[in-house]
């Protein structure tokens, strides 16, 4: 009797309050949802609901869950295949999901009239593009025009009135011109509006999408082809426009449009971004992995010389730098323990055994120094110099390295010509050198 009151008295304590489900379309693409409780600086764990047969799912939600933002993640890798969405503590979620017509939330106030205002707002924006797009100067259409846009605005921040939608709405305020505007006026209006409402201490928006859609806009798409300039001139203005009180999300955004631009392989404005801005706020928010990826990225641009290190060759102390004879050097790094290095370094010393003018400078991470000892015997013509610690070498670190083989072709002077990432991008590069 005393084991049945025990449960019956620990039971209650676990109790659940609204439900978020949701139907994927095709069922077939589809077999989990993650469910994830997003902030400004992760999305942390909360539960997960398997699809069945017709791609639906369901997720009781703990009453105990706070308000705020929240996320879905429906396939990999997670951070492509992801939603966002409002939980204001009370409401059930409901939505129908697929890849071509994105979400569309059938329950939730609270994200009904998030997509419904951005649908509207849409609409209008679209009309003041039609109407600028036939060289328009009537001002008794362009004053209807903007009081459509105000009213819809003005309307959706009512309605939103209490709700947590309504830091999203107010952040996405439209500029409102006073009298007529040409097409060059009102477009320089709008840009320098563009990030004017937006408050970067919001918690709301830090924990959402909403920053990084906003800023990625303002820097790649206020401009149609962009020079390095504009893109440098557009930083400033999102640095400027983010408080120095908010020093986390400063860094978390500037550290995304340095990623952006590292991936469009512009090292000149991934730099600019580093030099100004992110180098100093990895420093003040103490971010050592930040500080030491985007120095080594600086370190070992295209264009910019090589960092020098010692080489004991034969005998002799010399250094990279102090190397000559060569039109061409190429810097591998590599490891006696990688079995990805001991099946390229033999095609490596393939590939230059007929290009005198380029000479192979292969640096060993090693724990110790026998195997390595072993190895480069296989590779007399190379220039070896072993790094113990392996990926906690000082040469290491300041190259960035952080997986082998990676290859960097140098000029004689030692400048960074190339960075093939793989074995067949390195064979292109070196056929007709």
């Amino acid at each position: 009797m005393k084991k049945t009151l025990i449960i019956l008295l620990v039971l209650p304590l676990i109790s659940f309050g609204q439900i978020i489900k949701g139907d994927f379309a095709p069922a077939e693409d589809f077999t989990y949802a993650f469910l994830y409780k997003a902030t400004p600086e992760s999305a942390n764990y909360i539960d997960r609901g398997q699809l069945d047969s017709l791609g639906h799912f369901e997720i009781k939600l703990k009453d105990t869950l706070e308000a705020g933002i929240y996320k879905i993640v429906y396939a990999i890798p997670p951070e492509e295949n992801n939603f966002d969405f409002i939980y204001d503590g009370k409401e059930n979620i409901t939505f129908n999901f697929s890849q071509e017509q994105g979400v569309e939330f059938t329950e939730s106030e609270e994200n009904k009239l998030w997509y419904s205002y951005l649908k509207s707002i849409e609409m209008v924006n679209h009309t003041i593009s039609n109407y600028y797009s036939k060289n328009n100067a009537d001002e008794e259409g362009f004053n209807a025009i903007f009081k459509t846009l105000k009213d819809t605005q003005l309307a959706y921040e009512d309605l939103a009135k209490n709700k947590l939608v309504l830091s999203f709405i107010v952040a996405n305020r439209p500029y409102l011109p006073a009298t007529y505007e040409d097409i060059t006026t009102y477009s320089k209006n709008l840009k320098q509006h563009y990030l004017s409402e937006v408050d970067f201490s919001n918690y709301l928006l830090q924990s959402s999408t909403f920053l990084t859609d906003r800023v990625s806009s303002y820097v790649f798409n206020m401009v149609a082809n962009p020079s390095n300039a504009t893109y440098k001139s557009h930083i400033d203005d999102v640095a400027q426009a983010i408080s120095s009180k908010d020093l986390i999300i400063k860094t978390s955004l500037l550290e995304m449009l340095w990623q952006n631009f590292v991936s469009m392989e512009n090292s000149e404005v991934a730099n600019y971004i580093t030099d100004n801005y992110l180098l100093e706020l990895a420093k003040a928010t103490n971010n050592k992995v930040l500080e030491e990826m985007i120095t080594s990225y600086k370190n070992t641009s295209i264009g910019t010389v090589a960092p020098n290190f010692d080489i004991t060759s034969n005998g002799q102390n010399t250094s990279l730098h102090q190397l000559e004879g060569s039109d061409y050097y190429l810097l591998v790094f590599w490891s006696s323990a990688c079995g990805h290095c001991l099946d390229e370094l033999p095609k490596v010393k393939e590939i230059v055994a007929n290009k005198p003018n380029i000479k192979v400078v292969a640096f060993g991470l090693e724990k110790e120094d026998n195997n390595w000892d072993k190895e480069i015997k296989n590779y007399p013509d190379f220039i070896h110099q072993i790094g113990l610690n392996k990926w906690e070498n000082p040469t290491v670190i300041t190259y960035g390295v952080s997986a082998t083989p990676m290859y960097f072709l140098l000029s004689a002077d030692k400048l960074i010509m190339a960075k093939p990432y793989e074995l067949k991008d390195l064979e292109v590069l070196l056929k007709d050198l």
